[in-house]
């Protein structure tokens, strides 16, 4: 398999997280002397370094393919890497404790795409057992539809009082504070007051037309309101020129 240099070194050092980091202590090939190193594991690759300041690794184990096991060694907490194959090469590491060890084993176990593979299909599996089992829970818990009650929520509903098919307006817009069956009369005195009971008065509304509960806005009538409107228009226009014009000698 071929690598690219620089993109390994760059994963390796990157701010991607580790699944797995600390010092190992790594069996070289030739010589049986162990050296401590520096290890990261990312994903399927275990990169080693000499110092954990190191800008570059010193060499990579990608994990596919491999078996993790325990091992006898001169060092103690020691485990293997075993790669099918005769010609393959066995890594041999060791921790500096027995936690550290149990950890190693337990990452590097995991970190093939081999593994990950069985995880999700036993995921796939298990979430189709649970479907099933749902779908013939179901179907056992249909029963006949009885009859119909209505609800908390309709009830209330019945016993509110039924609105106007055409709630009120004032310039256009619904009137919603309006109290049921009493429509307020516009004031016509030409200016806003107070009522008996001292509270302001709204402005004077325009003059305008109200559509009975129930009544219909045929084209017809659309018409003469247009017409009516246009004439009261009209006329308050004329009576505003008078007055920008002033009083006649």
């Amino acid at each position: 398999m071929k690598l690219n240099e620089r993109s390994l070194v760059f994963y390796a050092t990157g701010d991607s997280p580790a699944d797995n980091a600390g010092f190992l202590y790594k069996r070289g090939e030739r010589h049986t002397a162990y050296h401590r190193r520096w290890f990261v594991l990312k994903g399927n690759m275990l990169f080693y370094f000499e110092e954990r300041d190191s800008r570059e690794p010193v060499g990579v184990i990608v994990l596919e393919g491999c078996n993790v096991e325990l091992c006898e060694a001169a060092e103690s907490y020691a485990f293997a890497i075993r790669f099918g194959g005769t010609k393959s090469r066995t890594y041999v590491l060791a921790a500096e404790n027995q936690a550290a060890m149990e950890s190693w084993v337990k990452s590097l176990s995991r970190a093939s795409f081999d593994y990950m593979r069985l995880v999700v299909r036993e995921l796939e599996k298990q979430l189709q057992e649970m479907r099933r089992g749902l779908a013939r829970g179901c179907a056992g818990s249909r029963e006949p539809p009885g009859p119909w009650k209505p609800s908390g929520l309709e009830q209330c509903r019945e016993r509110l009082p039924a609105l106007p098919a055409i709630l009120p307006k004032e310039n256009g817009c619904a009137v919603w504070n309006n109290v049921l069956g009493a429509e307020r009369l516009p004031d016509t005195s030409g200016c806003a007051g107070h009522d008996e009971e001292g509270t302001p008065r709204p402005p004077p509304l325009p003059p305008r037309r109200r559509v009975s509960d129930g009544e219909a806005q045929s084209p017809s009538t659309f018409c003469r309101l247009h017409e009516q409107y246009s004439r009261e228009v009209a006329r308050l226009r004329q009576d505003w020129q008078q007055r920008q014009r002033g009083p006649r000698p």
